[in-house]
């Protein structure tokens, strides 16, 4: 394949978003639209370079990180829970999932409440205050692509399917647990280019007295923790 740079206008800016985990869409028009039409010449390029472009379908593209080991970065597994917390949420407020997360937007003072309803979780990913959930969840949402602030209203952005797909895999299994009348579910956070908080990953203490099982993971004890809270909040109501 022939690939000629001076076509590649938008390669510096395009580059350096994605080298440092942003999730280039449409939010990015000039970019978004150069990769869209030298997708094949912008993955060549970057093959070459060592780099791993994906181009998802449904309208973002991201780098792959070097190293996908089963061990999830923090900044991932808190933006996992926090997906998940809000699908929860969202659910039971009678509001639509999926169609506040692909592409519609919640309010900052609805923040509040959320960490208030889900605070023993939230605590295992070491947010207990609303300043934390903003900086450790919310500008982490901003900065890495997948979702836009807009004077305190969150817009969420097409890479956010990227957490969608874990949560209805997640979903699907609590299903299928149900039935089996099991909870051990594991939530796989997607592995993120970024992150700035080392290799250290989420503690996971269990809210109920019991041991945890042996050799349990972090995603089976982070998806184990959430079921049991949820049925915790089922009985109180």
């Amino acid at each position: 394949m022939n690939i000629d740079l001076k076509e590649m206008t938008q390669l510096a800016p395009i580059f350096r978003e994605l080298f440092k985990g942003y999730h280039l869409s449409r939010s990015e028009p000039e970019c978004y639209a150069q990769l869209s039409t030298m997708q094949d010449q912008y993955r060549a390029l970057f093959k070459a370079l060592g780099f791993e472009l994906v181009c998802d379908p449904r309208g973002f593209y991201y780098f792959v990180p070097e190293q996908m080991g089963a061990q999830v970065n923090k900044t991932a597994q808190r933006l996992a829970l926090f997906t998940f917390i809000l699908v929860e949420h969202l659910a039971d407020q009678g509001r639509d999932p999926l169609s506040v997360l692909d592409g519609g937007s919640i309010g900052r003072d609805e923040l509040p409440a959320l960490l208030e309803k889900y605070r023993d979780l939230f605590m295992q990913a070491e947010v207990t205050t609303h300043e934390e959930l903003e900086e450790k969840v919310i500008r982490r949402l901003t900065q890495l692509g997948f979702a836009e602030d807009s004077n305190g209203v969150y817009r969420f952005l097409p890479p956010m399917h990227r957490f969608l797909d874990v949560c209805l895999a997640v979903q699907h299994d609590r299903d299928l647990a149900a039935s089996l009348h099991t909870t051990d579910l594991e939530l796989r956070a997607p592995v993120l280019m970024d992150d700035d908080s080392g290799d250290a990953i989420i503690p996971i203490d269990s809210a109920e007295p019991e041991a945890e099982p042996a050799n349990e993971s972090e995603e089976d004890a982070l998806a184990r923790a959430m079921a049991e809270e949820r049925a915790a909040q089922e009985e109180d109501a």
